[in-house]
């Protein structure tokens, strides 16, 4: 008796917490293809700026690309594959993106940058399965 108490309790938890789990529009806190903290986006822009010191000038620009960016980015539904149109966007965006924050940057610091674009776009070709 006291199983099924729990179990029912367990269940009754989770329906009530679905709701607001899905008023979350930039999904699950620490994960996901989102643009929330944790999310794909702040995963990418930390890759590319390892190992470079922003000035607090640089840093709130930075922040005000990333905000214009996500306000046009279309959304994403997790768990179905963008079509074509939104996938273009996703990629136009983040290339002017990139472009953008990377024309902020000093000489040293874009030598950086480019490094570090080159050892992401190696691991991702590493990462694929032979023959694609």
């Amino acid at each position: 008796m006291k199983s099924r108490l729990t179990l029912v309790t367990a269940l009754a938890l989770g329906l009530l917490a679905a709701p607001a789990m899905a008023q979350n529009p930039q999904g699950p806190p620490g994960g996901g293809m989102g643009q929330g903290p944790g999310g794909f986006a702040a995963r990418r822009m930390s890759m590319l700026l390892n190992g470079i010191t922003l000035t607090p000038a640089q840093q709130a620009s930075v922040d005000s690309i990333q905000a214009a960016v996500r306000a046009k980015m279309p959304a994403f539904t997790p768990g179905a594959p963008p079509d074509s149109a939104a996938r273009a966007l996703r990629m136009e965006l983040m290339q002017k993106q990139d472009a953008d924050i990377r024309a902020l940057l000093t000489p040293a610091q874009q030598t950086i940058w480019d490094k570090n674009v080159a050892d992401m776009q190696a691991n991702m070709r590493n990462r694929r399965p032979p023959g694609e």
